[in-house]
């Protein structure tokens, strides 16, 4: 069998050795065009008297001269414009900005819809990780490192064009981006749909309303991935409540429907370690609460988690459209649902064909802080 019949896509240890005529490409500060040769091309930086400055001025060009780049207030960067067919393959970041006021967007075939709008931190589902906060993430898609170094292995396959974008909302602080975007330029089968991600948040939630985590999506797809950031309002348990999906003009009552938060992430009971009678963090390479902000005794007195659950074994296929809640229910007294008014953030992960529906406007900057 030909080389050239394996487009280098869909990788697993169970093809990695198969030969392709996939060309390897990426973007980074280093090489901002993806161009073959195009790497570690920056001159080294010269003051107003033509000397040589920076950590490479004795070493000269071709060293590491470019590994970053500066994003001002208000402005907004192309990462990435990459000519397909290709997929994008990897991307890593890390950032001295804060979180929430970093945007990502990612844009295919030159729509002007984006079909990824999120935060930055929420899209490698780490909203409450900062400069100075680390919390490790393991998992098959998603990892994030230590010195708060995301990264994220969706394969995300495109025709004509990819253009990545970061745009900084702060209106003071300029941030610096070291970046690093792998992809393929190969041939794309017809079968293969674009990656999606939404951003969404409530806070707090209407008293007696799910908070919605997915609506309007037309066209078929798959779904494949929820990443929540719960800010609790209350004391006592707050996971009660059940996710919900509605296929293809479900109405009143959706195909797909869970037991309840803790269950739908993949825990049971709380998520409590019994041992210890405390929350118990966890990663698996499908879900996970790799994150728990715990009262300090002082101003930080709201516990918040992050949890994520990726639909890779078990996507959840629609035809037309698609529209995803979760409620958020505790107990009141003599063992009653208490509905809750909770601080959700969600980001929702999917696969579907063009066009993108328009994404829900973003808030604004001081409603998108984590206060």
């Amino acid at each position: 069998m030909s080389s050239a019949s394996f487009n280098g896509l869909g990788l697993h240890l169970g093809n990695l050795a198969r030969l392709s005529s996939a060309r390897s490409r990426s973007i980074s500060a280093e090489n901002p065009t993806g161009a073959k040769g195009g790497g570690a091309r920056a001159e080294v930086p010269q003051d107003e008297h033509g000397n040589l400055i920076g950590p490479a001025r004795e070493l000269g060009k071709g060293w590491k001269t470019s590994p970053w780049g500066q994003v001002r207030p208000g402005e907004t960067v192309t990462l990435a414009d990459i000519e397909g067919p290709g997929a994008i393959q990897h991307i890593w970041m890390t950032t001295t900005g804060r979180n929430r006021t970093m945007i990502l967007r990612i844009y295919w075939d030159d729509e002007e819809q984006p079909a990824v709008e999120c935060p930055a931190a929420d899209f490698f589902a780490s909203a409450f990780t900062s400069f100075d906060v680390f919390a490790p993430l393991v998992s098959q898609p998603v990892c994030v490192n230590p010195g708060n170094a995301f990264n994220c292995y969706w394969e995300m396959p495109f025709r004509r064009r990819c253009r990545i974008t970061f745009e900084n909302i702060d209106p003071v602080t300029e941030i610096r981006l070291f970046y690093q975007v792998d992809y393929t330029l190969t041939e794309v089968p017809d079968d293969l749909a674009y990656f999606h991600a939404q951003f969404r948040r409530s806070n707090p939630l209407a008293y007696q309303q799910p908070h919605v985590i997915l609506d309007g999506v037309s066209g078929r797809g798959h779904y494949v991935g929820t990443y929540l950031a719960w800010g609790v309002n209350h004391t006592g348990w707050w996971g009660e409540g059940e996710i919900k999906f509605y296929l293809d003009d479900d109405h009143d009552y959706p195909t797909i429907c869970g037991t309840g938060t803790e269950d739908y992430f993949c825990g049971s009971y709380n998520f409590e370690n019994k041992t210890t009678a405390q929350y118990q963090e966890f990663c698996t390479p499908y879900a996970g609460m790799p994150h728990v902000v715990r009262p300090d005794g002082l101003y930080s007195s709201q516990t918040r988690f992050s949890l994520y659950r990726w639909h890779i074994m078990d996507p959840i296929r629609f035809e037309q459209n698609l529209r995803v809640d979760i409620q958020a229910l505790g107990w009141r007294s003599h063992r009653r649902y208490l509905p809750l008014q909770d601080d959700i953030a969600s980001v929702a992960f999917w696969y579907q064909t063009l066009p993108s529906a328009p994404h829900p406007a973003l808030p604004h900057r001081d409603a998108l802080e984590i206060v």
